[in-house]
């Protein structure tokens, strides 16, 4: 069986390949009675958009949204949003050789090994083309929190870390990238440059932060906050880690000094001293910003050649033409903050639904 729905009461179910004639999403378990429009969507997508830069592939897409059915008058009914953005620049010929042998690093290999068969056209479902679908999912998503804030932006690329000292939150928008220390944007256009010449790509951590998060939202165990954040994260195409507040920097702390040390803050709420667990503890929110870190692989279609496999099991090489990503981490952070809302708005309703207005 294939899954192709996330989320508990608030879900979406994404559809389409990447050289299909569209591909989209329905969201379902949406509250009505929220204002939203093609124009409240386009803007999340349009970051996301290939071809906005030399740093990107060149695919020429509008990514133009569609709402098809769950919204009357400018409202949404309750009833399944579904939402449609057309394919207009698809070339399937520059997959002939993905036809006959495995792209290492790609889900080639392992689609032909569960279904006996597989769309090589951009990889179809595995695909990075399939989080243009997401982010429109998560852009009714974040009607349903309008409370909260959410900012993705690359803090590392090619292993090469923005300066903490240099951020700058005006300029992740100032930049293709979507970094916030203006310095490592010099660095890093030199970087990318390098490696598309060289027929090669690069890899990239995205720091997202999700601001007036309400203490409680989350549960104890099998609906954890950052379990589900987790779960949505590790789902993007390229993504191999995911880690939540300080991560696997916690394992190098005393216990003294990860505690994040409370003392009163008024109105019975207390007030914070650190923020290691990143906002999150047994599992639910506690009031301060969610912060977790995503960290992506180089991109998998190079033109560098490579050893592999055909589909007989016969040794073969393999290069990747056609119009890739030198860094798939790039337009990944619309992504990221599109999977944030996705969760953040289902654990909003389950919250809503086990403790009402509490």
């Amino acid at each position: 069986m294939s899954f192709n729905t996330f989320g508990r009461v608030f879900r979406f179910t994404t559809w389409g390949e990447s050289h299909g004639p569209a591909l989209g999403a329905v969201v379902d378990g949406c509250p009505p009675g929220l204002a939203l429009s093609e124009a409240d969507l386009q803007p999340w997508l349009d970051k996301r958009r290939p071809g906005t830069s030399r740093f990107t592939t060149q695919r020429q897409e509008p990514d133009t949204v569609r709402i098809l059915s769950g919204v009357f008058e400018g409202r949404t009914t309750g009833t399944p949003i579904s939402l449609m953005i057309e394919n207009v620049d698809q070339r399937s010929k520059d997959y002939s050789e993905v036809a006959k042998a495995y792209r290492p690093g790609h889900a080639d290999y392992a689609y032909d090994a569960k279904y006996g068969f597989r769309d090589y056209r951009g990889g179809g479902r595995s695909s990075a083309r399939e989080t243009a679908a997401r982010v429109a999912a998560g852009g009714v998503a974040r009607a349903v929190i309008p409370e909260v804030r959410i900012r993705a932006y690359l803090v590392e690329l090619g292993g090469d870390p923005i300066d903490r000292a240099a951020f700058d939150d005006a300029e992740i928008d100032r930049n293709p990238f979507f970094c916030p220390d203006a310095g490592a944007v010099e660095r890093w256009i030199e970087a990318v440059d390098t490696a598309r010449k060289a027929g090669s790509s690069l890899g990239a951590v995205i720091e997202c932060v999700a601001e007036g998060v309400p203490a409680g939202w989350g549960a104890p165990l099998y609906a954890k906050l950052d379990s589900e954040l987790a779960a949505a994260c590790m789902s993007i195409n390229a993504v191999k880690g995911v880690e939540i507040g300080d991560g696997f920097a916690a394992a190098r702390l005393t216990g003294e000094t990860n505690a994040d040390a409370m003392r009163p803050g008024g109105e019975g709420r207390p007030l914070f001293e650190a923020n290691h667990a990143g906002g999150i503890a047994g599992g639910i929110a506690t009031g301060q910003p969610v912060v977790l870190r995503v960290a992506l692989k180089p991109t998998s279609s190079i033109l560098t050649p490579v050893p592999t496999i055909d589909r007989d099991g016969a040794a073969a090489e393999i290069r990747t033409k056609g119009r890739h990503d030198p860094c798939v981490g790039i337009r990944a952070a619309p992504v990221v903050e599109a999977m944030v809302a996705l969760v953040l708005a289902d654990q909003k309703l389950l919250h809503r639904a086990q403790v009402g207005g509490a």
